[in-house]
């Protein structure tokens, strides 16, 4: 791949994903595969202004030695470090930059019971850290290929022409390409007035229907929004935290959710994947989940903590978008959820309330954002979801037909 090429991605990702300002600290958590991007990164972080960048590498194959060979006390443990830089973070905000490139199945064979005790256990110690910086730094999640991600969707090509291969994919469906930032600036402004229409109908539930037997009512909260593309701070920072994003997204009402929704394409969860599967709400709550593969962990990630089984998004995503037209499954959650409509089960989002910024994140949650350790997206959209709103005045208006948008802005 042409070095100008990473250089202007590297750049989108630290000017318009995560917007450095003049001496602001970040932190790049990353795998092992990019180092050199990581650099090309860390470079272009400084060229915008920021104080200091500090890189956290992880690795797979490392993290299932430490689960195997670990008790659950010890993997729950919050070490009196590991607190003092929660509290550093709470106290200085800096940015976040994930670059994902781990290979889909590469946790496959993990105790999955075992990690998730210790994350029940290690939760609620850093759960109020979380609160406190909620809404209030800037966070970008982009991607660069890792050989075994690379060789899951190329299987027929070579390690080296495969990972090229997948950076291809990874810069077009960024919009990466050509001019990044401007790029940027007028896909923004699709969302944007997306949401505005959306916003302006008053919506009082969503029901989705489609011809693989999805039929599904969603309650909005009525102070809620749609939000798309670039979003702000509660100081007023923008930034795109995804890259690449194609969703109309808001969080619905806790507890207002009845119905069945079939997945249409996998979800990867705590490196290993779920495929074909279905979840069933009553009264908000996922009472019932149906999977083909991998149905035990399907279970446990709904039981996580109270929250997990109920609906935290609902993401609006025609199948025409950029990413569902590359053909490509790309078992990777922020490009797979950016080719269809999706829902997320657990943690919704309290700056999709209107005037979000003049509330506490209690208030929040009391109005009906859900609460929960886990936040998973899963796919539902396809070419036969129809989806319609139910207004608060009683007018039916459709929002998409056949998979796609249903209205012009």
């Amino acid at each position: 791949m042409k070095a100008t090429i990473l250089r202007n991605y590297a750049r989108l990702i630290a000017r318009m994903g995560v917007n450095i300002q003049k001496g602001q600290d970040v932190i790049v958590f990353c795998e092992l595969d990019q180092p050199k991007f990581a650099e090309l990164l860390v470079d272009e972080c400084y060229k915008a202004g920021a104080r200091y960048v500090k890189v956290e590498f992880s690795h797979q194959p490392l993290y299932k030695l430490h689960v195997r060979h670990q008790t659950v006390t010890t993997l729950a443990r919050v070490e009196e470090w590991e607190k003092a830089r929660l509290q550093h973070y709470v106290d200085t905000l800096p940015c976040r930059i994930y670059l994902e490139s781990v290979d889909p199945d590469g946790l496959k064979g993990i105790n999955q019971k075992k990690i998730a005790k210790a994350d029940q256990k290690s939760w609620p110690i850093i759960k109020p850290y979380h609160d406190k910086m909620e809404n209030k730094y800037q966070w970008c999640i982009a991607a660069v290929p890792g050989v075994a991600w690379a060789k899951k969707l190329f299987p027929e090509l070579p390690k080296g022409r495969a990972v090229e291969k997948l950076w291809e994919e990874i810069l077009k469906a960024s919009r990466a390409t050509e001019d990044p930032i401007a790029a940027w600036e007028a896909h923004n402004k699709d969302l944007h007035d997306r949401c505005a229409y959306l916003n302006g109908l008053g919506i009082a539930e969503l029901h989705y229907k489609g011809d693989n037997g999805t039929d599904l009512t969603v309650g909005m909260i009525p102070e809620g929004t749609f939000l798309g593309g670039q979003e702000t701070t509660i100081g007023g920072l923008a930034f795109d935290a995804n890259i690449p994003s194609e969703e109309c997204y808001t969080s619905p009402m806790r507890g207002k959710a009845d119905g069945i929704v079939y997945a249409t394409k996998p979800l990867s969860y705590n490196g290993e994947l779920i495929e074909n599967f279905s979840v069933r709400f009553e009264g908000g709550k996922a009472v019932e989940v149906k999977a083909e593969k991998n149905q035990a962990l399907l279970e446990q990630m709904i039981s996580m903590d109270e929250g997990a089984a109920y609906l935290g998004e609902c993401a609006l995503v025609p199948v025409n978008s950029p990413i569902s037209e590359s053909g490509l499954l790309f078992y990777s959650t922020l490009f797979d959820e950016n080719a269809a409509c999706h829902l997320a089960l657990g943690m919704g989002f309290a700056n999709t309330i209107r005037g979000y910024e003049d509330k506490t994140l209690e208030e929040c949650r009391a109005m009906g954002i859900n609460d929960s350790m886990e936040h998973n997206d899963f796919m539902i959209g396809y070419e036969g979801l129809d989806i319609d709103a139910v207004t608060r005045d009683g007018k039916t208006v459709p929002i998409f037909r056949r998979g796609k948008w249903a209205f012009e802005v």
